[in-house]
């Protein structure tokens, strides 16, 4: 346990932190999730607008650092890659 009052606090920040950061990763995956389920529908137009969408929430945690920038580009371009073989 933290000794100090600013440790202690820290360690009380850093529980509140943790939650949002999880629910922020949480997310991302939904995000990911929905686009793979649109594409797996077969719906290209309605793919494509899922896909629009969740590259902002994908970029917005990204930019954030919850997630790192590589692995958001590259959950991005597996995403296209697979919206474009749709077709």
């Amino acid at each position: 346990m933290a000794n100090t009052a600013q440790a202690r606090k820290r360690a009380r920040q850093a529980v509140n932190q943790n939650a949002h950061n999880s629910s922020l990763r949480s997310e991302f995956r939904t995000a990911i999730k929905a686009v793979r389920k649109a594409i797996e529908s077969g719906d290209k137009a309605a793919a494509t607008q899922v896909f629009q969408s969740s590259i902002s929430t994908i970029d917005c945690i990204a930019d954030k650092k919850i997630v790192h920038k590589n692995k958001a580009a590259r959950h991005k371009s597996r995403l296209n890659a697979a919206l474009k073989a749709l077709a």
